[in-house]
C-alpha cells in the first residue's frame, strides 16, 4: 500500500484580518497618546526643575554695581558648572575607555579572534636598524668592530695523535703499566 504525504495546512488565526488591524490602529493610536502625555510630563518636570534651580531674574530697580556683582556671580557659577560638566565628561571618557578595555579582554578570552597570516619578509640588518632607530643611523653598523677582544687562557690540552700509530706502543701489559703510571 503506498502512502500518499499529507501537508498540514496553516491553521486558520482566531482572529480575522480586520479585527486584527482593528486592533493595531487602537494600540498605535493609544502609544502615541502615551507618548504625547510623557512629553508633556517631561517638560512640565524640566520647567519645575528649572524654576526651583534658577529663580526668576529681577533686575528692575539694582544700581550699576549691584548688576556687575550679580554678573559677577553668574560668572562664578558658570565657572563652577562648566568645571563639574568637563570634570563629568573626563569621567565619562574614562569609563568609556575600561568598558571598550574589558569587552576586547572578553573577546579575547572567548579565543574568536581572528590571527592573520602571517607573511615571512627578509630584511636586512641594516634595514632593520633603520627601522628600529630611525633617522639615528646613517651609516651601516659593522657589529664585529664594537665587540670586545677577550683571551682565553690556554687549557694544557695532550696532545692527540693518531691512535693508529699508538696502538703498537700501548699493547700488552707494558702498555697498561704506562696507562696506570699516566693516572696518578
Amino acid at each position: 500500500m503506498h502512502t500518499i504525504p499529507t501537508y498540514r495546512a496553516k491553521p486558520k488565526p482566531k482572529i480575522s484580518a480586520s479585527r486584527r488591524l482593528f486592533l493595531k490602529t487602537k494600540l498605535l493610536k493609544k502609544a502615541m497618546t502615551m507618548l504625547e502625555s510623557e512629553k508633556q510630563a517631561k517638560a512640565s518636570e524640566r520647567e519645575r526643575v528649572l524654576a526651583d534651580r534658577v529663580p526668576a531674574l529681577q533686575l528692575s530697580g539694582l544700581s550699576l554695581q549691584e548688576l556687575q556683582n550679580f554678573c559677577k556671580e553668574l560668572h562664578k557659577k558658570i565657572d563652577k558648572v562648566d568645571e563639574e560638566r568637563y570634570d563629568l565628561a573626563a569621567k565619562v571618557t574614562i569609563n568609556d575607555r575600561e568598558i571598550q578595555d574589558l569587552s576586547q579582554k572578553i573577546f579575547e578570552m572567548k579565543g574568536k579572534m581572528k590571527r592573520p597570516a602571517l607573511k615571512r619578509v627578509r630584511v636586512s640588518a641594516d634595514a632593520m636598524l633603520g627601522a628600529l632607530l630611525g633617522s639615528r643611523v646613517k651609516e651601516s653598523v659593522d657589529f664585529k668592530s664594537h665587540l670586545k677582544t677577550v683571551k682565553k687562557e690556554e687549557e694544557k690540552k695532550e696532545e692527540v695523535t693518531d691512535w693508529r700509530k699508538n696502538v703498537d706502543a700501548m699493547s700488552g701489559m707494558e702498555g697498561r703499566k704506562k696507562l696506570f703510571d699516566a693516572g696518578q
